[in-house]
C-alpha cells in the first residue's frame, strides 16, 4: 500500500502492545523512519522537535519490536503492533496514556526517568 504522508512528509503512528491490546503512544514517522522500521524490525520515528529520526529505546533500552504494521482505510495513519520492552513513555509509565482528563493517574510507573535518562 502507498502511505499518504501529510504536507510535511509525516504520517501519524499509533503504537499498540500486541500482547495486551493497550495503546502505548502516538508518534510521527517520515518515509525514512518507516523504511528503517520495516528493514530492522524495530520502531523508528521522526522527532519534530529535534528534526531527526530516532529509534524507540535508543537511550532507555525500552525498544519496540515490531509484530505487524497496519495501515488505515485512508492510508494516512499507521498502527505499529509491538512487543514493548520496558516502559513506552519517557515519563516512566508503561503507556503515554497513563492519566485521565482530570489528572487521575491510572497507569503503572515502571521506571524512574531520572535514572534512565541521565544527562
Amino acid at each position: 500500500m502507498k502511505i499518504s504522508f501529510d504536507k510535511n512528509g509525516l504520517v501519524p503512528v499509533v503504537v499498540q502492545d500486541c500482547r495486551t491490546g493497550k495503546v502505548l503512544m502516538v508518534a510521527w514517522a517520515d518515509k525514512d523512519a518507516v523504511d528503517m522500521t520495516v528493514r530492522t524490525g524495530y520502531a523508528h520515528y521522526f522527532s519534530r522537535s529535534r528534526n531527526k529520526i530516532w529509534k524507540k529505546g535508543e537511550e532507555s533500552g525500552h525498544v519496540q519490536k515490531i509484530d505487524e504494521i497496519l495501515i488505515d482505510c485512508d492510508c494516512d495513519t499507521l498502527l505499529y503492533r509491538v512487543f514493548q520492552t520496558g516502559g513506552a513513555c519517557h515519563t516512566g509509565y508503561d503507556s503515554c496514556f497513563y492519566r485521565t482528563l482530570d489528572g487521575k493517574i491510572i497507569g503503572n510507573k515502571i521506571f524512574d526517568p531520572d535514572k534512565v535518562y541521565a544527562n
